[in-house]
Parts: C-alpha cells; sequence; structure tokens
C-alpha cells in the first residue's frame, strides 16, 4: 500500500497553479464571459475571490481528481463505462 502524501499542485493556464486539495469550486464562464485566455472561475480555500483558469473546468477536474487519488496512495485504475467526452459527475 502506498503512503499518504501532500496533493501536488496542478496548473490552471498561463503559469498559475493550486494545490489540488485546496479547491472546492469550478464554474466555468459563459460564451460571452470568455476571452483573453478566460476560460473558468477556480474557487480555493484562503482566497476570497476566485482565480480565473485559462484551462476549462473539466479539465482542472480532471487534474484535481487525479492528484487526489495519487496523493492518497490509491492506484490508478480505468474508470468502466468511461467513454471520451462523457460527464462522470
Amino acid at each position: 500500500m502506498a503512503t499518504k502524501r501532500e496533493a501536488r499542485m496542478i496548473p490552471l493556464g498561463y503559469g498559475k497553479f493550486v494545490r489540488a486539495d485546496r479547491v472546492f469550486a469550478l464554474v466555468p464562464l459563459e460564451p460571452g464571459e470568455r476571452g483573453e485566455g478566460r476560460r473558468t472561475y477556480v474557487h480555493v480555500e484562503g482566497l476570497g475571490e476566485p482565480i480565473v483558469a485559462s484551462r476549462s473546468a473539466r479539465a482542472i477536474l480532471d487534474d484535481v481528481e487525479a492528484a487526489l487519488v495519487e496523493a492518497a496512495g490509491v492506484p490508478r485504475t480505468r474508470r468502466r463505462g468511461a467513454r471520451a467526452g462523457e460527464t462522470l459527475f
């Protein structure tokens, strides 16, 4: 069994990184609000305002999930029934 450790940093785009275990909400921007690298609001524990990320909420969520599983020491397995483009939440 792997040892539990702190969650790693995940990229938000344009050189912005946060610890995966500090992300508590992702809000995709509406198409009219996007532009100049704005895709998602990322709410991070300890910050009063969300960070504007240039990556999609889905991409960030995938990274958060992978980092938390890795930190917990759980062996990676392939999801059953997951298909490309399928929403899993």
